[in-house]
């Protein structure tokens, strides 16, 4: 669409709620509501140190990136069924709906799982069904396989053996949790032998890491995308080369605020990023604890910055084109979108 109609700024919030759009950087474990959380508990026994859904959402207060993992994996262990992990990415699955997606690209941490003793196929069989059932809800849900950098690269490679029987069932690999200290250098073997598996390839640098992480995510990793990314406007030359090479950036604004990447939302780069002609995304990364699923990271951002329906169209377009969608399903999500934009 090369004309996006003017929308009165009251008319912007619907418009935003109302679009088409792709969810690329959403971790499945990260949108465990704790009223969810308490529920898997009972069911299977497990004791938590929080006596209530009231106190454990308290405890969501963070200052820092590990701050928040702490609190994370702690949540994670009441996933110890394959039922319980249909149930979670069922959840999530619902408000993306609502929100609006019609394409999910999950990202999950099986090691956080197995370390505990659940088998790779639980953790997958799982997921993998709530994606297959998604379909009903009109949207398009495909798992990306995340490596824990805070482990060692052997670990990961361990990790990719046991999946790969299930290859069928996942259509990449990333990289996430603990970044500072953990370069992207460090899995380079590993990430080499899934580009040979024909995965898609995606990593989270630049969150608090430096642009130093973004150019080898790039060089050494060979990703097709970067997951948050947002340091990179400290580096000319790397936003130069993020824009030529049409590189997405799955960024998340409101886990940027909750993590202090940025003091204030009004502070924000998501208008600087796409000034500099970057395919820059918006996403809600680990909603539950983070204070917003997609369409929430929308309407506070574009209070907050004041962006507006162009903005939003070219989001939503590079959310799409961003994705890993094939070309005929890309195609269809791109005509709904500018079937929405016509009609605001």
């Amino acid at each position: 669409m090369s004309n996006v109609p003017a929308v009165p700024p009251e008319r912007l919030p619907a418009l935003l709620a109302a679009m088409p759009k792709a969810e690329l950087h959403i971790h499945v474990e990260g949108s465990l509501e704790p009223e969810l959380i308490f529920q898997l508990a009972r069911r299977n026994g497990v004791r938590l140190p929080y006596a209530s859904v009231e106190e454990l959402r308290r405890a969501y207060a963070f200052s820092n990136l590990q701050s928040f993992l702490d609190i994370y994996y702690a949540g994670a262990s009441v996933l110890l069924r394959e039922q319980d992990f249909y149930d979670m990415a069922w959840a999530y699955l619902q408000r993306a709906q609502a929100d609006n997606v019609l394409r999910a690209e999950i990202f999950f941490d099986p090691q956080t799982h197995t370390a505990r003793g659940v088998p790779m196929e639980t953790v997958i069989h799982g997921l993998h069904r709530a994606c297959q059932d998604a379909k009903q809800l009109g949207v398009d849900a495909e798992l990306i396989l995340c490596f824990l950098r805070h482990l060692s690269e052997e670990e990961a490679f361990d990790t990719l053996e046991q999946a790969l029987p299930l290859r069928d069932r996942f259509i990449g690999v990333g990289l996430d949790s603990s970044e500072l200290g953990h370069p992207p250098e460090k899995f380079a073997r590993v990430f080499a032998k899934c580009r040979q598996q024909g995965l898609h390839l995606v990593a989270h640098a630049g969150e608090e890491g430096p642009p130093a992480y973004v150019w080898s995510a790039l060089d050494v990793l060979k990703v097709e995308r970067i997951d948050h990314g947002v340091q990179s406007a400290q580096d000319p030359a790397l936003m130069k080369r993020l824009a030529d090479e049409h590189i997405p950036l799955t960024v998340c604004p409101l886990s940027n605020l909750k993590l202090r990447v940025f003091p204030k939302l009004e502070q924000h780069n998501l208008r600087e990023l796409l000034d500099a002609g970057l395919v820059a995304t918006v996403n809600s990364d680990d909603p539950a604890y983070f204070g917003g699923y997609v369409n929430a990271n929308f309407l506070e951002t574009f209070a907050a910055t004041g962006l507006d329906a162009q903005h939003a169209y070219r989001l939503a377009r590079n959310s799409f084109e961003g994705s890993f969608a094939d070309a005929s399903a890309k195609k269809k999500y791109l005509e709904r979108l500018d079937a929405a934009f016509a009609a605001a």
